[in-house]
């Protein structure tokens, strides 16, 4: 059957995700299966992607205004109440009678028509309650605890606010929970071997393509407003830049590789440090792009091909088992498998697949990791350790946890441009209000002869 209603697509994405799968896989399975205009494909992305990410707040307020508790309701009935109160709360541009109508005929669609009455009025009593309560704050109610009402009024679970709230203090958690929540920016990485930053901002000016500069980023260019596909714009298919959020390009930048050095990036797939590694060294010298997985290694592959670099090697490689390259790279980079809480504005359904003992999990693994490949450091080279996370058990903890272990290493500070956003730790991490740019932790590791 072929889906012609955003907001069906939405419930079908959703049910879906509800059984395990990715959302953006999903997702991407039901424009398969649909015939919609590229408004209605956008408005869904938006209910699918919104309603995932602000799942405990909608959770909160159908528990507020509702009669019956969450295991008393049918499921589908509670993820077409998420795509209502979604649309009442979040989007603006869309009425209120368009939004209740909407998610009653959702209802009568999916087999609850006789539940219809009841979507009607937990929505209108919400729409009549936000309305009466502009000048007197919020409907929804939150509980005493501080944790709690950050985790409720931006739908992330305790344990991450926990987790914020050990580095920061709670205004700061709520900027970062606040940021977590809004759209993604979208970097690119501009190929310095085949081209410049001046060069890609003068054709992106012509095409009426807006960009803007980032700081201490020498090859980003930051898109400042929605652009379509991006294969459609210029230099694209001529590997003149690459996607890469601003924070994730500090990371080949703090390995400094040299034109003729081996570097080893140990958990490189689908590519995106291995190629600017690559493009840094002038595309002179070896880069081993390492990956358990042999499927993940094509898209390296791939990725090389366009962006027209010759010395990538692709080797499928346990990173935390493989003796062969015991003194090999001058230089290894250890991107290590984490929970991602610095990217959760990017993958929606990601702050409720994380757990306590997923990061246990994950916190052995990065130092199994790193552990592993200071093995493959010719003596005086170097070790850069990075996460997309915010954690500190998986950031500050396993680079100390390795420090403990291996005193003939040390944290190397970055030295010019980049020393001025290091922490006095010597590493680098970038928090998403402080900075505007995914989280991100970065340590250089050296070892001592």
């Amino acid at each position: 059957m072929i889906i012609q209603d955003a907001r069906q697509l939405a419930l079908v994405v959703l049910q879906t995700v509800r059984r395990g799968a990715f959302a953006d896989v999903a997702l991407d399975q039901g424009f398969a299966k649909a015939d919609l205009s590229s408004r209605d494909r956008g408005l869904a992305t938006e209910l699918v992607y919104g309603s995932l990410r602000r799942q405990r707040t909608l959770d909160a307020l159908i528990d507020q205004l509702g009669k019956k508790k969450a295991e008393q309701q049918p499921p589908d009935l509670r993820l077409i109440l998420h795509l209502g109160f979604y649309q009442l709360r979040y989007l603006d541009q869309i009425p209120v009678s368009a939004a209740v109508d909407t998610t009653v005929n959702l209802a009568k669609q999916n087999g609850l028509s006789r539940l219809a009455s009841v979507v009607n009025g937990i929505l209108r009593q919400y729409a009549r309650l936000a309305d009466r309560g502009q000048d007197q704050g919020d409907v929804l109610q939150l509980p005493a605890d501080p944790i709690q009402q950050l985790g409720i009024l931006h739908s992330f679970p305790d344990w991450i606010v926990e987790c914020f709230r050990q580095t920061l203090p709670l205004p700061e958690v709520d900027a970062l929970c606040d940021w977590l929540n809004r759209s993604p920016t979208l970097d690119l990485r501009i190929n310095s071997h085949i081209t410049t930053r001046d060069a890609v901002e003068a054709t992106f000016k012509s095409a009426q393509v807006a960009v803007e500069h980032l700081p201490h980023l020498p090859h980003a260019l930051r898109l400042s407003e929605h652009v379509g596909a991006l294969h459609t714009l210029p230099g694209y298919a001529e590997g003149w830049w690459s996607v890469q959020d601003g924070s994730a390009q500090l990371v080949a930048q703090l390995v400094d590789p040299q034109p003729g050095e081996t570097i080893i990036d140990a958990c490189a797939a689908p590519g995106g440090k291995a190629t600017h590694l690559a493009e840094l060294m002038g595309d002179r010298g070896r880069v081993i792009a390492c990956d358990r997985a042999a499927s993940r290694l094509k898209k390296v592959a791939q990725n090389s091909y366009r962006l027209k670099l010759n010395s990538i090697e692709a080797h499928c490689v346990d990173s935390t088992d493989h003796p062969a390259f015991q003194n090999l790279g001058d230089r290894v980079l250890v991107d290590a498998p984490c929970s991602g809480l610095g990217t959760l504005h990017r993958h929606a359904d990601a702050r409720w697949r994380q757990t306590p003992e997923s990061v246990d999990g994950l916190t052995q693994l990065q130092q199994t990791i790193l552990n592993h490949t200071a093995t493959w450091v010719k003596p005086g080279g170097l070790i850069v350790y990075a996460t997309c996370t915010l954690h500190p058990a998986e950031n500050e903890g396993v680079v100390q946890a390795f420090l403990n272990q291996h005193p003939a290493w040390e944290v190397e500070a970055p030295e010019g441009d980049l020393s001025a956003i290091a922490s006095t730790g010597g590493w680098i991490k970038r928090w998403p209000h402080r900075d505007d740019t995914d989280g991100f932790f970065i340590a250089r590791l050296r070892h001592h002869r």
